[in-house]
Parts: structure tokens; C-alpha cells; sequence
């Protein structure tokens, strides 16, 4: 029996007809063809799957397509805006936060959550908060600097908005 979900990926609207014990990350992964969301140890442990559901770092492989309803959902795919990387994106790129690639979906994605909630970051804070995302090739060096680059790109970006004018209103 299928069920009808309504939410918001990566800014569009989506409705879909999906099984009721489909995981969040399938329904990306599989309906949305939205595949830099890895599907990593399936329990909750690895952080591969974290995406953003309303603005806050989850992990889709532990909850349910159909508690998504009506949520707002970004990927990895979502975080970049008019062909620019994110700051966070091109901090990883840039400090070679990561060698495989695999975990480094979800380690942008929980990293960007993180300094959401909390901008000013040390080393040490970086370490504690990210310890839910597991990578097996580097020793987490390079993906620290990364983040604390990331968090610096992230502030600037936020600044230059600010102090950006705002737009005219639209006429019709």
C-alpha cells in the first residue's frame, strides 16, 4: 500500500507515492536520484546519510520518507547556489578534507549545521561535534582545518549579505 508525501529537496517542491517503511535515505537515493547522500552503515553510526530537515543535520537513515512530510529537505546537492560551491564545500576542496570521497557528503552537510549553531569554533569543538561522522581513510586532520575554514567562509558570506543592499521590489 502506498502513501502520498508532499515536502521541499534541495528547494522544490516534491510529491511522491512511496512504500510507508521507505527510509528518507532511499526515497533520495533511489525516487530522487539524489545519490551524493551514501548509504554507509545503515544503524545510525557512520553519518554518510546526513542531510539537513529543516535546517538541522539528520541522519536519513534512521528515519522514515514519510516523517519528511511537509518537511524541508537539502542535500548535498542542494548547498551549492548559482554554480558557486558553498564556503564549507570549497574549504573541503580546498584544505583536502577528504581523500575518498565517501563520507565527505555527510561530513559537509553535519559541518554546515555545526557552525550554524555555533559560528566560533576551535579545533577542539570540531572533534567533539563531528564525532558522529566517521571516516576511514584520513586522520581527521585535514577535515578539521577544513571545517575552521568553512566556518570562516561561512561568517563572510553572512557579512557581505548583511551589508549587501536589499533589492528593489518587484513591479508588475
Amino acid at each position: 500500500m502506498a502513501i502520498s508525501i508532499s515536502l521541499t529537496v534541495n528547494g522544490a517542491p516534491i510529491s511522491a507515492s512511496i512504500d510507508p517503511g521507505t527510509l528518507l535515505v532511499q526515497f533520495l537515493r533511489d525516487q530522487m536520484r539524489l545519490t551524493g547522500t551514501h548509504v554507509g552503515c545503515d544503524t545510525a553510526q557512520c553519518g554518510a546519510c546526513t542531510v539537513h530537515l529543516n535546517g538541522r543535520a539528520i541522519k536519513s537513515c534512521n528515519i522514515l520518507a514519510v516523517q519528511a512530510e511537509g518537511a524541508q529537505i537539502t542535500t548535498i546537492e542542494g548547498l551549492a547556489q548559482n554554480g558557486a560551491l558553498h564556503p564549507m564545500q570549497a574549504a573541503f576542496k580546498h584544505c583536502h578534507g577528504l581523500q575518498c570521497g565517501f563520507c565527505t557528503p555527510g561530513m559537509v552537510m553535519s559541518a554546515v549545521s555545526l557552525v550554524q549553531r555555533q559560528p566560533n569554533l576551535t579545533g577542539d569543538d570540531v572533534r567533539a561535534q563531528l564525532d558522529g561522522n566517521l571516516c576511514r581513510c584520513t586522520g581527521y586532520h585535514n577535515i578539521v582545518k577544513a571545517v575552521l575554514e568553512g566556518a570562516e567562509g561561512m561568517q563572510s558570506n553572512a557579512s557581505a549579505n548583511a551589508d549587501a543592499p536589499a533589492a528593489a521590489p518587484a513591479t508588475a
